[in-house]
């Protein structure tokens, strides 16, 4: 299918505003052309049969009143078919058959054609009302009538009449073909048919005309909240006119005015912050940096100070320590705000590099570690370590135990991938928040917002997994029965970064320097 061709299907299709227009002035127009049609194909054939049978009728009664009333009470046969070829034979059209009685209960037949006309081709009940005898009064004249029946024989319809003569007589019948007037009226159907046709087509066209153009412009204000949807806010419309689609299209303009002006402004409020967030990491690096010389000189003292000060000593130390853990998260969180982050790849083991965040932190004897030598994948290894070692020691400070971490490959949606699974065997992590593990600065427990923790930590980890083109998710492991055992965070990168680094703008190890 072309492409052509997937834009006319994609603008008719079913649930489309375009279609249904069309669909409502066709069926509009095939309503009214088919009750048109249907009206005068109606009222033709009824003048057509009509002034037909009028004409018929009318000229064989007035020969039923000139040649057959001078006709003896007792006519011979040969009288009733010469009668009946005399009535016949000025172009009338119609076949005549003529029923006497040369005695009582003896009739006898004359016809015109014998084999065109015979007494079976009269239909019974029309030959009972023609000898019907009805009583004369001031409103009923005359005790026959003039009786008439539409029958059809082998597919063609005929006209069939018959009367008696008063005072006694034979009676006649008439028989006419309407052969002629079938064949008028099927051309009329026809030219009613494709008149209808035209009628449908005509109004499909206008239908077409019509929704183009009150769809063109509800189509260039959806392409213009696509765009503004996409982030293009300076995206306006052309407004002529001063129906209501251009009041719409000037109520876009100005909602899109009003959206731009509040994101400019939420983006310099922004902006102020996140640098105000920077300058204030910077400018506490200088004098943290001495606080830590110091904190490093008292910790060694701490053992030959004075049993009352040494404890006040532990706390400055301990706190400095967890206030230059938050300076140096807030520079992180700062350089992902600002999109300055990127990637330095490098080959890297994968065992190498949990043995070696391990080791780094004196936790080998609290981590079980589940890892084949040989995994290399090409990563940011400063990154990952950072990664690994908020999830470790979420783990073995929340959780139980011992910790276990597990490395595997799996195929992903579009190349292999490293999965790194670190469980423990604590309590494991409430229902409500599971959701929030990864928001900055949330903390499970509001009855202790002062903890060790500066609630960064997962999400730091969670933004060195996204900027690899990864993610790390967050559950509950359960027993054998059933129940909670302990919390797994599940970490999965693609075991080559190059194209998500090469989307920063950055490369591998001998490419530019890593953000400072």
């Amino acid at each position: 299918m072309t492409k052509g061709n997937k834009g006319v299907f994609a603008r008719l299709r079913l649930s489309s505003l375009r279609l249904r227009l069309v669909v409502v002035f066709a069926l509009v127009a095939l309503t009214a052309a088919v009750s048109a049609s249907g009206i005068a194909y109606w009222l033709n054939r009824e003048a057509v049969l009509k002034r037909t049978q009028d004409s018929s009728l009318n000229d064989f009664r007035q020969e039923m009143q000139n040649r057959v009333a001078t006709l003896p009470l007792r006519p011979t046969q040969e009288d009733l078919r010469r009668t009946s070829e005399e009535m016949t034979a000025g172009g009338s059209g119609y076949q005549v058959l003529l029923l006497g009685e040369r005695a009582a209960g003896k009739p006898i037949v004359g016809a015109s054609d014998p084999d065109v006309f015979t007494l079976a081709d009269v239909p019974v009940s029309l030959r009972e009302a023609v000898d019907t005898r009805r009583p004369v009064t001031d409103a009923n004249p005359y005790p026959y009538h003039l009786f008439w029946q539409r029958t059809e024989r082998g597919g063609t319809p005929y006209l069939v009449g018959g009367t008696r003569i008063d005072g006694g007589g034979p009676a006649g019948y008439m028989f006419k073909s309407l052969a002629a007037e079938k064949a008028d009226l099927n051309s009329l159907a026809w030219s009613l048919g494709i008149a209808t046709g035209l009628a449908v087509i005509g109004s499909v066209l206008l239908a077409q005309v019509a929704a183009s153009t009150v769809l063109r412009p509800v189509r260039r204000l959806g392409e213009a909240a696509r765009q503004l949807g996409e982030g293009k806010l300076d995206t306006r419309l052309r407004v002529t006119g001063a129906d209501e689609l251009s009041d719409l299209s000037r109520t876009f303009n100005s909602a899109a005015e009003n959206l731009q002006k509040k994101v400019a402004d939420m983006s310099a409020r922004e902006e102020s912050s996140r640098r105000f967030v920077a300058d204030m990491s910077h400018e506490l690096r200088t004098p943290l940096t001495a606080l830590t010389a110091v904190t490093e000189v008292l910790e060694d003292e701490q053992d030959s100070l004075d049993p009352m000060i040494a404890p006040a000593v532990a706390l400055v130390v301990s706190e400095t320590r967890r206030l230059n853990n938050l300076v140096e998260n807030l520079m992180e969180v700062t350089r992902f705000d600002a999109g300055t982050a990127r990637l330095v790849l490098d080959d890297v083991d994968i065992a190498d590099q949990i043995t070696a965040c391990i080791d780094a932190r004196a936790w080998l004897d609290a981590v079980d570690l589940d890892a084949e030598r040989g995994i290399v994948c090409r990563l940011d290894p400063r990154r990952l370590d950072v990664i690994l070692a908020n999830l470790i020691g979420n783990a073995l400070k929340h959780g139980g135990s011992p910790v276990r971490v597990s490395v595997r490959t799996e195929d992903g949606p579009g190349e292999e991938e490293l999965v790194v699974a670190v469980r423990d065997h604590g309590p494991g992590i409430p229902e409500e928040v599971l959701p929030h593990v990864f928001d900055r600065f949330y903390k499970a427990s509001a009855q202790r917002p002062r903890s060790d923790g500066s609630g960064l930590g997962l999400s730091i980890a969670m933004e060195n997994a996204l900027i690899h083109g990864g993610t790390i998710s967050a559950a509950n492991s359960t027993g054998e029965d059933g129940a909670v055992d302990g919390a797994v965070f599940v970490l999965r990168l693609p075991r080559d970064a190059s194209a998500v680094a090469r989307a920063l703008g950055t490369g591998s190890r001998q490419g530019k320097g890593e953000d400072e």
